[in-house]
């Protein structure tokens, strides 16, 4: 019986490399697989939801201001970036300007063939080319706290005059850039006082709620603010009045670069920052948006302590005026808060005191009466004593003080009783430490 030989399987023909583990159908099959997961898990949805960073930026985003998103590492700044691109269907480029040259910013020298007459022309990057060509897209300009002061002295035209090199960007492109503090970021710097002006600063923190149900695949989405075309001039003349009413009172606020280095690479004010202030303050107006957003919005344009001062004057902007309420004591309408329904009262008691008459003097008490009939008694206490010190002697006191005199009184014993205790036990606690 002849033997059978057996042959080996054929191997891979000469010069041919051999195959791998990951080239094994098995192997594609398995990470076929694996991109299926990665895809189930980053597909996500979007829902209106309140969020008053996602609508301040929104908002910045419309006025087409430049706005910094400052931020710890990690906390979702580019994510909401590259939700908003896709929310307002805008092409998204981002820019990380610590890994670029100055050149890269203001454009690469060329010369030509005669550059005594033609001069020497400086070409832009490749990005700045391709978002005049789409004629619109967010500029992302990511990590701007690592970009060196040479750097950032590039991004100065960039940022406020819209210029790459010898381009101009479209007015269809928005400018946003991201950077983290200087103590978390990787070989930081802080950021020049000329480039910090020209942004808006807003400051990201994260939101439990938002996170937690974004984690689980939905976000909230980002919306352009809805404008009311009826209210733009309206808005217009508010903001114009507000801001320089302000600043005609707070004239040192004009312009105040902070004295700290940090400080300075944050909003402060001047021109450039009231200016911007302005177009919010319109904006906001004219989309209603609330109190909140409204002061994420100043405070990142000019500063705390002066989008405080703005806000405060934007309340007494909203106070009723005092010879209104004088003239129809019994159909007065007060603000509901406490704070500015004082000032309100106070207001009216300074126009008695302006004009002192006796009829307006007794309009005055009604006025005290129509805010206990709708209010707090016990703001009535301080308006009430100024005003009965503007009494002269041939005037009668009228009804009203009656009506008012028990609540004046309780509110004083209380006064003194509350005093009464605090001496009390100032001196009990004064006895046992001599004890």
């Amino acid at each position: 019986m002849p033997t059978s030989t057996v042959l080996p399987a054929p191997g891979p023909a000469a010069g041919a490399p051999a195959p791998t583990p990951a080239d094994t159908p098995g192997s594609r099959a398995r990470l076929a697989l694996a991109d299926d997961l990665l895809t189930l898990l980053r597909t996500t949805t979007t829902e209106p939801r309140p969020d008053e960073q996602l609508e301040a930026l929104s908002l910045a985003v419309a006025a087409d201001l430049p706005v910094l998103l400052w931020g710890e590492p990690g906390i979702g700044k580019t994510a909401a970036l590259t939700q908003l691109a896709d929310s307002l269907d805008l092409p998204l480029t981002t820019v990380i300007a610590s890994v670029h040259e100055p050149s890269d910013f203001s454009g690469l020298p060329i010369v030509g063939d005669d550059p005594a007459a033609q001069g020497v022309p400086m070409a832009p990057p490749r990005w700045a080319v391709e978002l005049v060509r789409a004629g619109r897209g967010l500029l992302f300009l990511d990590e701007l706290s690592t970009a060196t002061p040479a750097v950032q002295a590039a991004l100065l035209r960039v940022v406020l005059e819209r210029r790459v090199g010898e381009l101009r960007l479209p007015p269809g492109v928005r400018i946003v850039a991201a950077a983290n503090p200087r103590a978390s970021a990787a070989d930081g710097w802080e950021l020049s006082p000329p480039l910090a002006n020209r942004f808006l600063h807003l400051y990201w923190v994260h939101d439990r709620e938002v996170v937690v149900r974004g984690l689980g695949g939905v976000w909230p989405r980002a919306e352009l603010p809805r404008l009311v075309p009826e209210r733009l001039p309206e808005a217009v003349a508010f903001a114009r009045r507000a801001v320089c009413g302000f600043l005609e009172a707070r004239p040192t606020l004009i312009h105040r670069l902070p004295s700290t280095e940090t400080r300075r690479g944050g909003a402060w004010p001047s021109p450039r920052s009231w200016e911007a202030a302005l177009t919010l303050l319109a904006f906001g107006t004219a989309a209603s948006v609330s109190r909140e957003v409204l002061a994420l919005l100043v405070r990142g344009a000019v500063g705390d302590g002066p989008g405080l001062e703005l806000l405060a004057h934007l309340d007494r902007m909203d106070l009723p005026d005092p010879e209104s309420l004088l003239a129809d004591p019994a159909s007065a309408e007060l603000p509901v808060r406490g704070d500015l329904r004082q000032a309100a009262l106070e207001a009216v008691v300074a126009a008695v005191g302006a004009r002192p008459a006796r009829e307006r003097w007794e309009a005055g008490w009604a006025v005290l009466v129509r805010a206990l009939e709708t209010g707090a008694p016990d703001l009535l206490v301080a308006p009430a004593t100024a005003l009965a010190a503007l009494r002269r002697d041939d005037w009668e006191v009228p009804e009203a003080v009656e009506r008012l005199a028990g609540v004046v009184g309780l509110a004083r014993r209380a006064d003194q009783s509350v005093g009464r205790a605090a001496a009390a036990a100032d001196a009990g606690r004064a006895t046992g430490v001599r004890r």
